[in-house]
């Protein structure tokens, strides 16, 4: 990256590597040594002068040259000085460095003869620049896609068939890539005329690009409500049943937006189709996005107690609990807390009893992964156990359960998993002698 070094002359030295060369401020920006363009400094012809400060702000994420950042704070200097060393910092950050008492050069720590500061002019009139003519792009890059945004929604209101897909396409592209194009489709009512054209005889192209635009944008309450018609959730779930992978996910995401937060109806929401769905999308390991989106919306619908009942009756427990040694620690978590919610209603917890790798493969879990994990995976054994102590106690203690609470009741785990710890491991040796117990456990002598 060129280095700044200052001169009496006022002009700036940048040195490109095999030896530095001396350039005016013009010369700079024509050259574009800094990411100018071609033809002057892009502020000419601005009839007021951009304000640094708000430049600077609205332009954070931009990669700035090291030039222009001061080497105290790392932020773009506003007001630059150069000391009698030559190095240059903001105004503001070498006098508090000053005020504390130093009376060196932050970046040589050479002591200074003279401790007068002196604006550097022409760097300040080159940030200025610089950032005027990032600025004014982006400005211009913006106007253009919500101008853009406007005409879609605008020729939205009059194309139909396959001019009307297209059009859906072209503004679900502009509001995922440009935030900024999201509020103005909000703000000219762009979600209301989207989400009319969602209905019983709506086809599934458009259905799929309709969802795409709506799960991006900052639904308000009136929204919501309006596609929580029962029309338009069955066009939805219809579409994630037969859509592509990422419709799917877009449909599930858009679903658990309209039924997140109290009050929000999720009963009528839910459907055994929908259900349905979304078990087969958590069961398609292919695509881990799409796994994690359906136990998030599950995981969702589990929250609301009317519904678990029928979370089981679909069929959900034995898929997820086969499930549970192939997924990453987020999946992991999602999973075993709607199984130890469904666990809460009887219906779960004989599916859970009837499942056979239920035990191994949540025994296998606890101590292995985080203390949430292993809080979970001992909720939902507590409950198969107290529901069928003497079919399930062996099977538990052959998996290990026995070691595993042991090195829970040992381990720095809060006291009320400690506590639930050593309840399931007297109810697990109720059928055994102390010696068989011990035995079955594989102890050490230390252990015992």
């Amino acid at each position: 990256m060129p280095m700044y070094q200052p001169n009496s002359h006022g002009y700036v030295k940048l040195d490109m590597g095999s030896g530095g060369q001396v350039l005016d401020l013009q010369t700079t920006i024509k050259g574009g040594f800094l990411g100018g363009v071609g033809g002057g400094l892009v502020c000419t012809g601005v009839k007021e002068k951009l304000d640094l400060r708000k430049m600077v702000g609205e332009l954070e994420s931009i990669q700035v040259p090291s030039v222009f950042i001061c080497p105290i704070s790392l932020d773009p200097m506003q007001e630059p000085v150069t000391l009698c060393t030559g190095q240059t910092y903001e105004r503001s950050n070498i006098l508090k460095w000053f005020s504390l008492g130093h009376c060196t050069c932050p970046t040589t720590m050479q002591e200074l003869w003279d401790d007068t500061v002196t604006p550097n002019r022409t760097l300040q009139q080159l940030i200025h620049s610089w950032f005027s003519s990032k600025y004014l792009a982006m400005k211009k890059r913006s106007e253009d896609v919500l101008g853009k945004a406007v005409e879609l929604l605008d020729s939205l209101k009059k194309v139909k068939g396959q001019a009307r897909v297209q059009t859906l396409k072209q503004l679900r592209h502009v509001v995922v890539a440009h935030s900024m194009a999201k509020k103005t489709v909000m703000d000219k009512g762009g979600a209301a005329l989207v989400s009319s054209l969602l209905g019983p005889f709506t086809t599934h192209a458009v259905g799929s690009e309709a969802i795409g635009i709506l799960v991006n944008l900052e639904l308000d309450l009136p929204s919501k409500a309006n596609l929580r018609q029962p029309a338009k959730i069955s066009l939805i779930v219809d579409v994630l049943n037969e859509g592509s992978i990422e419709t799917k996910i877009n449909c599930t995401k858009l679903i658990e937006m309209l039924i997140e937060g109290k009050d929000s109806g999720s009963e009528n929401v839910s459907s055994l189709s929908l259900l349905a769905g979304l078990l087969r999308l958590v069961k398609d390991k292919r695509h881990p996005n799409g796994v994690l989106a359906g136990l998030g919306l599950l995981n969702t619908i589990c929250s609301d107690e009317s519904l678990r009942s029928s979370v089981v009756s679909i069929g959900a427990v034995p898929p997820l609990v086969e499930l549970l040694p192939s997924l990453n620690n987020e999946c992991l978590e999602l999973a075993l807390y709607i199984l130890e919610v469904l666990s809460t209603v009887p219906e779960g917890r004989l599916a859970l009893k009837d499942c056979a790798n239920t035990i191994p493969n949540v025994v296998k879990l606890m101590m292995s992964k985080s203390e949430s994990c292993t809080q979970l995976a001992l909720s939902i054994l507590w409950a198969v156990c107290k529901l069928a102590l003497e079919e399930c106690a062996a099977p538990a203690v052959e998996a290990g359960l026995a070691a595993k609470l042991l090195l829970v009741i040992q381990s720095g785990c809060n006291p009320v998993l400690k506590q639930r710890s050593v309840e399931l491991l007297k109810l697990c040796s109720l059928n055994y002698t102390a010696t068989i117990f011990i035995s079955k456990c594989k102890l050490t002598r230390t252990i015992q």
